[in-house]
């Protein structure tokens, strides 16, 4: 049985990692005033998670690493959709990608 992770916000994050396939991102607030960012697959498997200091921290630090707001790229809703809840624990074939700093700067 896949374990939900509840997860609040529904203002997608994304970057096109190969043809066809997509990384999601949302940023959640935490209980102690920080934010955790949930990285998702197209199939809405959570495959990594990231805490950050602010909202503003988390956001700039997902466009720096080639990730989009879904909402401001009317172009990408031509073609992507985002994963739809429920959400779950997941895994990457190659680990946690983005919090082992190995594709993130």
């Amino acid at each position: 049985m896949k374990e939900i992770i509840e997860i609040k916000s529904r203002d997608y994050w994304f970057k096109v990692v190969e043809m066809l396939q997509q990384n999601w991102a949302l940023i959640d607030e935490t209980n102690n005033g920080g934010f955790k960012v949930y990285f998702i697959g197209d199939t809405s498997g959570v495959f990594d998670e990231m805490v950050f200091q602010s909202y503003d921290e988390a956001s700039t630090t997902l466009k720096r690493n080639g990730f989009a707001l879904y909402s401001e790229d009317k172009k990408a809703q031509e073609f992507i959709v985002p994963p739809k809840p429920p959400f779950y624990h997941s895994s990457h074939p190659n680990g946690p990608i983005y919090s082992s700093g190995r594709f993130w700067r």
